[in-house]
């Protein structure tokens, strides 16, 4: 940010007004050298997570960027920055910003774009804030928590049918690139049951936050949304910020007593965003060049959503896991199936062969399913794998026309129904079923004559 000499000396005036105590001088450090994304500043005290505005009051170019301190060693600050380093130079000032950590929320944000520090990116101008709240959620006691128990609609039959959600459960869409995870969330965007939307666009292709909004959100769920995006080009500081404030916001209308659908695309960028800041400090690469750190945070994010005490809102988040050249072992994908309560896995092959959503039902699972759904229901979801399953394994024999008919009565019926079993997996983009529905055409796979 470019400022005339006179209105930068009073807005740097004002910050030293803000942090200085009284009786004692004003503490400010100078900035000493960058490396990599890092600046190290030395002459100050400032606790990990402490804002500081790094300042440079050069006569003809002055700029300043805010920064935050990420770690210290040998009277060194490493502060990371959240915006460009444009006219920052060695020995800038660096000024302790005072720690409000506030950002603004409200009915007010539904329907609008905001970045990682809760401005508005849509040009609607400034939102009418209700509350300030920290970014940090107040901690609920697990034995506190509400249990998963009723059924979620998301309004997808293959879903539905077969991977239920609860209300309140946290799960993982895994799949490469290029595979429908984006368009799969949109439709849970138009046809779940939720009060409130939140969704954190994480460390994607700018193009594709508008092409989100308009193309696949649509008018009408914009209305109930809130979106918060922080493109590739961000700085991680700031693509960190985002996941947290997306959470957050969630974890305020969850408050609010309402039941939030929060969709993050992806937690992958939010972990890669972690490593590039953890190594830029200096901590050591541990599993395929991931620090410790970012498997400590991974679990401290998710573990914000879910439901409430008795009485309270929920918050039923997806989060989308990039899996590195379709790899299942990826060492984020692998993490993340340990924290969430459940993964969805989307085929290559399936996407590649038309087949939309492209979920891999064998590969699949909804950990608390067997909580919202009848027995029979249960049932027929069972059924159904084993048959789906029996086909894929005799798949090849199929196709050749090695298989001779009578071989095998389990692989006979697979073969048999394996044309209903399709139909029922598959679903236009624009089509929504519900949960009653869904279940109905489920039991309709093994008696055609029941009513979907």
């Amino acid at each position: 940010m470019h400022l005339d000499r006179i209105s930068f000396a009073r807005r740097f005036e004002t910050y030293l007004g803000a942090v200085k105590l009284p009786g004692q001088p004003v503490l400010e450090g100078r900035l000493l050298r960058m490396v990599g994304l890092t600046l190290e500043a030395e002459g100050l005290r400032a606790a990990i997570g402490s804002r500081c505005l790094v300042i440079n009051d050069d006569s003809y170019h002055p700029s300043q960027v805010e920064a935050e301190v990420m770690g210290f060693s040998s009277g060194k600050l490493y502060l990371m920055p959240v915006g460009s380093l444009a006219g920052i130079a060695p020995g800038a000032r660096v000024v302790p910003l005072p720690n409000t950590g506030r950002l603004p929320m409200g009915m007010s944000m539904l329907g609008r774009v905001l970045d990682g520090a809760g401005r508005a990116l849509d040009g609607k101008g400034g939102m009418k804030a209700e509350d300030w709240v920290p970014m940090d959620g107040p901690v609920i006691n697990p034995l506190k928590r509400h249990p998963i128990s009723e059924p979620l609609d998301v309004g997808i039959r293959s879903i539905n049918g077969l991977l239920t959600v609860g209300r309140g459960q946290r799960l993982g869409l895994f799949a490469g690139t290029g595979v429908g995870k984006s368009v799969l969330l949109g439709m849970m965007t138009r046809f779940t049951e939720a009060d409130i939307i939140v969704v954190g666009l994480i460390g994607e292709r700018g193009r594709e936050v508008k092409e989100f909004i308009e193309h696949i959100l649509g008018e009408e769920s914009i209305k109930r949304s809130v979106v918060v995006a922080s493109p590739a080009d961000d700085a991680p500081l700031m693509r960190l910020r985002a996941a947290q404030y997306c959470t957050r916001i969630a974890e305020y209308f969850r408050d609010k007593g309402k039941n939030v659908l929060l969709l993050m695309d992806s937690l992958t960028r939010y972990a890669q965003a972690q490593r590039e800041i953890a190594l830029a400090i200096g901590e050591p690469p541990a599993t395929k060049g991931y620090p410790p750190s970012v498997f400590a945070k991974l679990p401290a994010l998710v573990e914000r959503a879910g439901n409430a005490e008795q009485g309270g809102g929920s918050i039923t988040a997806f989060y989308t896991v990039l899996s590195e050249g379709d790899d299942q072992q990826d060492p984020i994908a692998d993490a993340a199936r340990g924290v969430l309560d459940g993964h969805i896995v989307l085929s290559r092959r399936l996407a590649e062969e038309g087949h939309y959503p492209a979920i891999d039902i064998e590969a699949s699972i909804s950990r608390v399913m067997p909580q919202v759904v009848s027995p029979e229901h249960l049932r027929a979801s069972q059924r159904f794998k084993q048959l789906w399953s029996r086909y894929q394994q005799s798949r090849d024999l199929i196709s050749v026309g090695a298989y001779v008919p009578g071989g095998d009565p389990e692989t006979d019926l697979a073969i048999a129904r394996q044309a209903d079993m399709v139909r029922f997996l598959r679903q236009r983009l624009d089509e929504s079923e519900g949960l009653a529905s869904s279940a109905g055409q489920l039991s309709s796979v093994f008696n055609p004559g029941a009513k979907g």
